[in-house]
């Protein structure tokens, strides 16, 4: 009988030709309007991805766009969808990338609604729940996957749930990752997302954006990792309040405990809140998530997405120096 209190990786090899350069997490907030029930973030999500396209692929700045999207749905672009103009087309260098993204108003209504994340699908609202939950996440992780493609990025959707992920007790317990390696090693861009997963002990539950990045960040050993808000990074409170504090340097130490490096400020006391539908846990999982991938001795950058402060990171950038005048929060291990 399998061990459901650990981890098993089926099919799956991490010897890759190349190495992880770094696993992006897009937050729900940055590319969603996450108050209106599945509504995209169309100028965020197009300037996302355009700083994606910038960071990942080894090209001009000049040089033509060929997009990828051919299937002539909604979403205007003036980028090339021409299939001619790929005949000619030489190979292009590129970084690989894994790309995270959360669901913002794409699930998380669904979910708290039918009580998904609790469990229990012997109840009909919940295995209903689980359904449109499903419908929801997925349509955006499709419309996300055309925005990278329209920008010539070879992104491929992947759901955990159809991949065979699980959890017991909302914990990971089964991830297979053989379809990452495959299609990382075949020069795709996995497009992984928050899903609603079957949990051997809950019935079913809701595995999040975050802990993927963490789990894919223990697995693959990227140089960095980038998570994507919709605020500059990690405040002291809430960033709505005018005497918020941008926190810029968070040090996790051994024991997993974590201190605020920069700024030094005395009686620091974080005071980190929660929307009510949210049924991941919010910034409260995605610090803690990045505590653990920090231990892995990885940095992590929290940024806005689709500033100039984001692009720096993206490209990797503040590898060896974080700059006075980049605007984040980073996240490092400290011995």
């Amino acid at each position: 009988m399998e061990n459901r209190n650990q981890t098993t990786h089926k099919n799956a090899s991490f010897n890759l030709a190349k190495p992880v350069r770094c696993i992006i997490k897009l937050g729900g907030a940055a590319i969603t309007c996450k108050n209106e029930l599945e509504t995209i973030h169309e100028e965020n999500l197009k300037g996302v991805s355009s700083h994606l396209r910038q960071s990942m692929l080894s090209q001009s700045p000049s040089a033509k766009i060929l997009g990828m999207d051919w299937s002539k749905q909604a979403g205007e672009s003036n980028i090339s969808c021409c299939i001619d103009d790929f005949r000619d087309q030489p190979s292009m260098a590129s970084s690989p990338f894994i790309v995270v993204h959360g669901a913002g108003s794409f699930g998380h209504f669904q979910a708290s609604e039918s009580g998904v994340h609790k469990g229990g699908l012997d109840r009909p609202l919940v295995k209903a729940g689980f359904v449109a939950t499903r419908i929801s996440v997925t349509k955006l992780n499709l419309e996300i996957v055309r925005a990278l493609a329209r920008e010539g990025i070879p992104s491929i959707g992947l759901s955990p749930f159809s991949c065979g992920w699980s959890t017991s007790e909302r914990n990971i317990a089964s991830a297979d990752l053989s379809a990452v390696t495959k299609a990382i090693d075949s020069g795709f861009v996995p497009v992984m997302h928050g899903d609603a997963v079957l949990d051997y002990s809950l019935g079913c539950t809701i595995l999040s954006g975050d802990v993927i990045i963490r789990h894919l960040a223990a697995q693959f050993k990227p140089e960095y990792v980038v998570f994507l808000t919709d605020v500059l990074g990690v405040y002291d409170r809430p960033p709505s309040e005018s005497d918020a504090i941008l926190l810029r340097e968070i040090a996790v130490h051994e024991d997993g405990s974590w201190s605020v490096v920069k700024p030094t400020l005395e009686n620091l006391e974080v005071d980190i809140t929660v929307a009510a539908h949210d049924t991941t846990g919010g910034m409260k999982t995605k610090i803690s998530e990045a505590a653990l991938i920090a231990r892995l001795g990885i940095d992590v950058y929290i940024v806005k997405a689709g500033t100039s402060h984001s692009l720096r990171a993206l490209s990797g950038e503040l590898i060896s120096n974080i700059p006075d005048d980049w605007l984040g929060t980073v996240i490092r291990f400290v011995k």
